[in-house]
């Protein structure tokens, strides 16, 4: 089908197909943009040219050092510029780059080390005990580990290993790049949280990562040379894939090793930065930020979150200091965001919450993605009549490869031609999605369906409440009952009665929490809360009467 009657000497060859591979941006952007400033650091700043260099010596001197196309090179590594120029010379080597999430425990990175099997892991000194604990606990030939010094942030380097600097003056400047084949090749490993049991190992293609940075820009309504700030760890989805965007756009990346307000508004005010992404916490941190380290800045900031759906009263904060958020959701799988909240015109004349409520929705699918939609249980499409529930499922390019050494749950995510994403939504009439839920998250209550995200929404309403997690807790009468854990603003007070009181005057009774915990709330390095340990105590809660 599509073939014309007679398509002789048609044929695919070296000058009309070529596989598709992020290296291609920063191939293009050393020739193109070679001058313009590529990455920054504090007072670590190159060029396009220098970067590509670097990258170049980099893959280089991994390949000296026994890496072999199709071998794994992990990271333990914060967003400084090492973690970057990973991204382009692990695959420029051949290989499959594993970025580690750093705040993991050393019983579940070396069993990553060892599901993954990597050759070589760069290591920040800082993270030097974890790589260590890690190696004596895995199984498997260890990965040797190559220290990577950060000046910038004052560290001073061990003396134990090989140092990342002189890996790199061991490289060739003329290293040829290994350029993937087949689009299909792998580019990159990413391991789930494993919150429930050890973390799936995550694979993604050339193709994909190449699509996946068009969508962004896309759906960042990107013009040429952005100035981006890495808050997403580029351990998590490899930073939302703006690690091989930034080249392609001629852009700077701005690294930022911790999150802080101050860090965050520095970077804006000093370094002009347009977009990031980062989850609601972030922008809560934004918004509640003292006075003393908010900078003016006389532009709009363009800013992407996802991790969590993010509450109304949130998104109506944040915008009259400066910052345009669109929602995105995606999931490790999807190679971070898959769908966007796309703003249409007809809109711009809302304001408050009618317009915070519109932003909060989880949208529609991004460019680059065939199709995304909600599921009954008997995989028929919902109604578009914002109330019947089901499951988000995705097509396309930006699906992951599968599950590394799992084909059973690869199999189950991809039952019936779907990637099954088990979050829980809605649809409207306009398409665009709502997120109610991870199913896990429902709470049942008296026979009648909780969203956890709803509940969380009308508290994030209360001028007191910083941040909240709802959860059931198990009920003798009920069955379960909601459950809030919040955490207040400084100088801020509430009491449980207030926040219920709160909740009840805009919740159905049924959704209205029973009970109320005052507590700093457990979060991932990413910023998403940790429910399943609020679910610990709320069932210590229930036990103990």
């Amino acid at each position: 089908m599509g073939w014309l009657a007679d398509e002789s000497g048609l044929e695919r060859n070296a000058a009309n197909h070529v596989p598709l591979t992020p290296l291609s941006h920063l191939r293009r952007a050393a020739d193109v943009h070679a001058d313009r400033l590529a990455i920054v650091w504090r007072d670590h700043r190159v060029t396009y040219a220098e970067y590509a260099a670097r990258v170049t010596r980099l893959a280089s001197g991994l390949a000296r050092r026994g890496v072999r196309p199709g071998d794994v090179v992990a990271t333990l590594l914060p967003n400084i510029p090492a973690q970057a120029e990973a991204h382009f010379a692990v695959p420029a080597c051949g290989a499959v780059l594993n970025t580690i999430n750093t705040r993991l425990d050393a019983d579940t990175v070396g069993y990553i080390f060892g599901h993954a099997g990597a050759r070589v892991v760069l290591v920040d000194t800082a993270l030097l005990p974890l790589a260590e604990a890690a190696i004596r606990k895995m199984e498997g030939p260890a990965p040797q580990i190559i220290e990577v010094c950060d000046h910038a942030a004052g560290h001073v380097p061990s003396g134990h290993y090989l140092g990342y600097d002189d890996l790199l003056a061991e490289g060739d400047p003329g290293f040829d790049w290994v350029l993937p084949q087949d689009e299909w090749e792998s580019i990159a490993i990413n391991y789930t949280s494993g919150t429930t049991g050890r973390p799936k190992g995550v694979v993604y293609h050339h193709r994909g990562a190449y699509l996946g940075t068009m969508a962004s820009v896309i759906g960042w309504r990107m013009q040429l040379f952005p100035k981006v700030l890495t808050i997403v760890p580029m351990f998590h989805c490899n930073g939302w894939l703006q690690p091989w965007m930034a080249p392609m756009m001629g852009g700077t990346l701005i690294c930022c090793r911790d999150v802080t307000a101050k860090a965050i508004y520095d970077a804006i005010a000093d370094e002009g930065v347009t977009h990031f992404g980062g989850a609601p916490i972030v922008l809560n941190t934004i918004i509640n930020a003292p006075e003393s380290d908010r900078r003016p800045f006389n532009h709009v900031v363009e800013v992407f979150t996802a991790g969590a759906p993010p509450p109304a009263a949130t998104l109506a904060a944040i915008e009259p200091l400066g910052f345009n958020v669109t929602q995105v959701y995606g999931l490790t799988e999807t190679y971070g965001p898959a769908t966007e909240c796309l703003w249409q015109p007809e809109w711009d004349s809302t304001t408050g919450e009618d317009r915070a409520t519109l932003k909060a929705r989880t949208g529609v699918a991004m460019a680059q993605m065939d199709a995304v939609t909600v599921l009954d249980s008997h995989d028929t499409p919902v109604k578009r009549d914002s109330a019947h529930l089901g499951e988000i499922v995705m097509r396309g390019n930006l699906v992951m490869k599968g599950y590394y050494k799992n084909p059973q749950a690869t199999a189950e995510a991809f039952k019936g031609g779907w990637f099954r994403s088990g979050d829980i939504a809605v649809q409207h009439p306009d398409g665009y999605i709502k997120i109610t839920d991870r199913a896990k998250d429902i709470i049942i209550s008296g026979g009648e369906n909780v969203s956890s995200v709803e509940v969380e929404g009308a508290l994030m309403h209360h001028p007191a409440v910083s941040l909240c997690a709802v959860v059931a807790k198990p009920d003798d009468k009920w069955g379960e009952v909601p459950c809030a854990f919040v955490e207040l603003k400084p100088g801020m007070t509430a009491t449980e009665d207030d926040l219920i009181r709160f909740a009840r005057s805009r919740l159905a009774g049924f959704a209205t929490p029973k009970a109320v915990v005052f507590c700093d709330l457990p979060k991932t390095s990413t910023g998403k809360i940790q429910k399943f340990e609020l679910r610990a105590v709320a069932r210590l809660m229930a036990q103990q009467g």
